[in-house]
């Protein structure tokens, strides 16, 4: 049930970042803050299909 998702930055919209979740517990996207190394800050990231 665990699948590899990316994450992109929704200022930016670039790819930076991989992990993996488990399909059964979260269904919907993951929201996580992560760095932008564009940006040089903190930024919210949403799982892309």
């Amino acid at each position: 049930m665990r699948v590899i998702v990316t994450l992109a930055c929704t200022e930016t919209g670039d790819r930076n970042y991989t992990t993996i979740k488990n399909k059964k517990t979260h269904p919907g996207r993951i929201e996580m803050r992560k760095y932008c190394p564009r940006l040089k800050r903190h930024t919210l990231h949403r799982e892309t299909r």
